[in-house]
């Protein structure tokens, strides 16, 4: 299995809030779970989030 290139667009939770309608990130990964976790964690660094926030990206994902 290679590294893809995955792309995110679409809603941002916070907890159970949604607090981005629309974000849009990139970033490569051996899976979709861990592409989640890149992009999740890049959200919380752009935005001054505390690393124990609850960020959740409910959209779709997708592989370019």
């Amino acid at each position: 299995m290679g590294i893809n290139k995955y792309s995110y667009d679409g809603p941002v939770k916070e907890f159970d809030m949604i607090i981005a309608r629309h974000w849009i990130g990139t970033t490569y990964a051996i899976s979709e779970e861990k592409a989640r976790s890149n992009l999740t964690y890049r959200f919380k660094t752009q935005n001054k989030k505390s690393p124990n926030t609850q960020i959740t990206l409910t959209g779709k994902m997708t592989v370019e």
